[in-house]
């Protein structure tokens, strides 16, 4: 995903987060941003400027949930929260209309990223399990605002009701943000396996391992066009020697700093990478639309204020062109993506919290 996740990714991170009461769950960039304010549930959800979306619907009710990703029949979603207490993520699935949640991971560890197989008879996630039944220690954010890319985190399997547990990635370091292509034949994940954070493909048993990327810097959260004949992506290449020793530094302590994604693409075995968008801003979790011809992404680049602090998602045509808001919510909405059939969109957002810090997972019928 991702995805699970993304994510990504503010100027002036370390001071914004602590005046917002922000936190942040997972690598593909998950923010639970909401300003200090008064919250009341609504049953309207409709935003005005919103004309893509109808008939929104909430699907979770409180906490962190987000990341959540559509079954290819369209019947199911998977996602990551922190709910009944948990002190870090695990992966839930429920029914397309919010129904029957239940967990599918085993409580174990720290979990991101998860995604259904083709034929629903398996889903894919990371966890830190094998590292520790604990929940791994938060980064420390004296140093700024950072990702932990926890080197614990491999790839795994298990039956969709979570049993079964299968390790598909076994190298030491980083793997995760796994998500499947429509033909459910390849999957594409973020690893550090060659000393930096890249994208690999592999089959759907984990074998034939191929890296994609190999420019220094940052690419993650990767999903497949409808055809499964490209890849979008986010990325960060620092360029001038200082923003190149910092990135190897903090990638040294297992850490990433979220600064400024753009959204790229490329062919599926790798090729032809081409930067969509040149926004210079926190711009992360891309996918692509039904038709494949635009992505639909999330950004902070609308934001009005000078520390960018609201996310919105937004829409580019595959070559750059044509720049289109989406959502006006003022806080969070992100990790989109279409159902199989093109008609719903799933995302989640900071909108109708019923406290400070709620991140949800809404679902709306999608208008062109």
């Amino acid at each position: 995903m991702k995805l699970l996740v993304t994510i990504v990714l503010i100027l002036t991170l370390s001071i914004l987060f602590v005046e917002a009461h922000a936190s942040f769950t997972s690598e593909t960039g998950f923010f639970d941003y909401a300003p200090v304010s008064t919250f009341a549930l609504k049953d309207n959800l409709a935003i005005e400027g919103e004309r893509h979306l109808q008939n929104i619907k909430q699907l979770t009710f409180g906490g962190e949930n987000a990341e959540a990703y559509f079954s290819f029949d369209g019947k199911q979603l998977i996602f990551q929260s922190k709910r009944d207490g948990r002190g870090c993520d695990q992966i839930y699935r429920m029914n397309a209309d919010g129904s029957n949640v239940r967990m599918v991971s085993n409580g174990e560890g720290r979990t991101t990223c998860s995604y259904f197989s083709k034929n629903g008879k398996q889903i894919i996630y990371a966890s830190t399990h094998l590292g520790s039944k604990d929940c791994p220690p938060n980064p420390d954010f004296s140093k700024g605002y950072v990702w932990a890319i926890y080197p614990e985190y491999d790839i795994f399997t298990a039956q969709p009701g979570g049993s079964k547990i299968k390790q598909l990635t076994k190298t030491n370091g980083y793997d995760a943000e796994a998500t499947v292509s429509p033909d459910g034949k390849k999957i594409i994940f973020t690893s550090m396996r060659d000393g930096d954070l890249d994208l690999y493909s592999m089959d759907k048993n984990g074998k034939n391992i191929k890296r994609l990327t190999d420019h220094l810097g940052y690419d993650g959260g990767a999903f497949f066009s409808p055809d499964s004949k490209q890849i979008v992506y986010r990325a960060f290449h620092p360029k001038t020697p200082e923003q190149i020793a910092r990135y190897k530094q903090r990638l040294s302590e297992n850490l990433i700093e979220p600064t400024v994604f753009e959204v790229w693409t490329m062919n599926a075995d790798g090729s032809n990478k081409r930067q969509i968008t040149k926004l210079g801003a926190a711009s992360f979790a891309p996918f692509f639309t039904p038709d494949g011809k635009r992505i639909i992404f999330c950004t902070n680049y609308f934001a009005a204020d000078a520390r960018k602090r609201n996310f919105d998602l937004a829409l580019v045509n595959t070559d750059g062109s044509n720049l289109e808001r989406v959502t006006f919510e003022e806080t969070f909405d992100g990790f989109p993506m279409f159902s199989p059939d093109g008609k719903k969109l799933v995302f989640a957002s900071n909108r109708n919290a019923a406290k400070q810090g709620d991140t949800n997972v809404f679902s709306a019928d999608w208008v062109e």
